[in-house]
């Protein structure tokens, strides 16, 4: 049996979404600049996605910026901010468990001269009001925290977060790229002034998405070229994969009520089975306010990439945390964050779910899980009293 519990990491993309993109490879293969009936053809393509991804977030299409992927939309809202506002204020608020298209970008701006103020999380990965308050001042510029985190599915008061920035004088931009679809967001009635999102995280390609940004909000734009996307992002549309990201929300938007049903009973499935048959293992993250798909445990005495590995063997695809941190050597920062030990951190384990995952591939997950730690406890060097939390 294949079961893939990574959708964290990447989708699926839906057959739907597929079908809607393949004509612009081919027969629909016109420069959306152009006047011709060809541009003209790639142009109505554009203005539609655009549509379907504002209904999707409930925001006016003027406010969609298409981009490469959630990577480069965090980009142009932080440095866009920060950049426009330089003379005036030079202080950025973010969070320790930030992905890292987040949190590098801060870094470089801490060398670039700018005042940026991590605040900590407890020990669900929750950021707090009062910490927010202190952190923010006249000179704050810009509060950016993610809406819901990639690793532990710690679902943020981001609204409330928003309301803080709005009374201090400051943007609040959130990376809502694994919120988007699991959480119903409504951009026109909200205080968020920036929302960044990624296909690929909704069952549309790889290599598109988008950053909503509020109408008469104003940023530096990051690239100068012609005026595509508002002036915001020159450079040719790539309308194979805007049409993908329209249609997959068009898709996640009509079906969001029963995905996240669907998700969140296997979720708990997952949890509560797996909490009861294995010993020494722990939920990394909160049991409430969790992403309806994400699950992350941590077990005594394992090393979780071997865990992975012999998962992979019974046709289990999961993870031990950010896709984007993969190959390093240093343990999450996430986790870490949480007060956790690095090798408490090295022995975590995180299922992240699709529309596409069913009861029956947790069932078959919760069968095998058992005797793979088993195997990978025997192997363990690390705890000489490994064997004690059997008895």
């Amino acid at each position: 049996m294949a079961v893939y519990f990574d959708n964290s990491a990447t989708t699926q993309v839906d057959a739907d979404v597929l079908d809607a993109m393949l004509p612009y490879f081919t027969e629909k293969y016109g420069n959306a600049s152009s006047i011709h009936s060809f541009g003209s053809e790639a142009f109505t393509a554009i203005v539609k996605s655009r549509k379907q991804v504002a209904d999707l977030l409930n925001a006016s299409p003027k406010e969609v910026i298409f981009t490469s992927g959630g990577t480069e939309s965090d980009n142009i809202a932080i440095q866009g901010t920060a950049f426009y506002y330089r003379n005036e204020k030079n202080r950025i608020i973010t969070s320790v468990i930030e992905h890292p298209a987040v949190l590098n970008t801060c870094h470089f701006l801490e060398r670039c001269g700018f005042d940026v103020v991590y605040i900590p999380v407890d020990e669900a990965g929750f950021v707090s009001e009062e910490s927010l308050k202190d952190a923010v001042n006249n000179n704050t510029s810009l509060v950016t925290i993610m809406a819901a985190s990639n690793e532990i599915g710690t679902i943020q008061p981001i609204e409330s977060f928003a309301e803080i920035a709005k009374d201090a004088g400051a943007l609040f931009h959130t990376d809502a790229v694994q919120a988007v679809g699991k959480i119903p967001m409504d951009f026109t009635n909200s205080s968020v002034d920036m929302i960044s999102m990624s296909g690929h995280k909704i069952h549309g390609p790889k290599g598109v998405g988008a950053l909503l940004l509020k109408e008469g909000v104003k940023i530096k734009p990051l690239m100068y070229g012609g005026d595509h996307e508002w002036g915001m992002r020159p450079s040719t549309e790539n309308v194979p994969g805007i049409v993908g990201l329209g249609k997959s929300s068009e898709i996640c938007m009509r079906q969001m009520d029963s995905d996240i049903q669907k998700m969140t009973d296997i979720r708990d499935f997952i949890i509560d089975t797996t909490l009861d048959s294995v010993d020494g293992v722990y939920l990394n993250g909160p049991r409430e306010n969790r992403l309806c798909n994400n699950a992350n445990f941590r077990f005594d005495y394992i090393d979780g990439e071997s865990l992975i590995l012999y998962l992979d063997m019974e046709g289990i695809a999961a993870s031990t945390g950010s896709a984007c941190s993969t190959g390093s050597t240093e343990p999450s920062h996430v986790l870490r964050s949480l007060g956790l030990t690095p090798v408490q951190c090295r022995g975590s384990l995180r299922l992240s779910l699709s529309r596409f995952n069913v009861m029956s591939e947790a069932e078959y997950f919760a069968s095998v899980l058992p005797s793979v730690v088993d195997k990978v406890r025997a192997m363990s060097p690390l705890g000489d009293n490994k064997n004690a939390i059997r008895s």
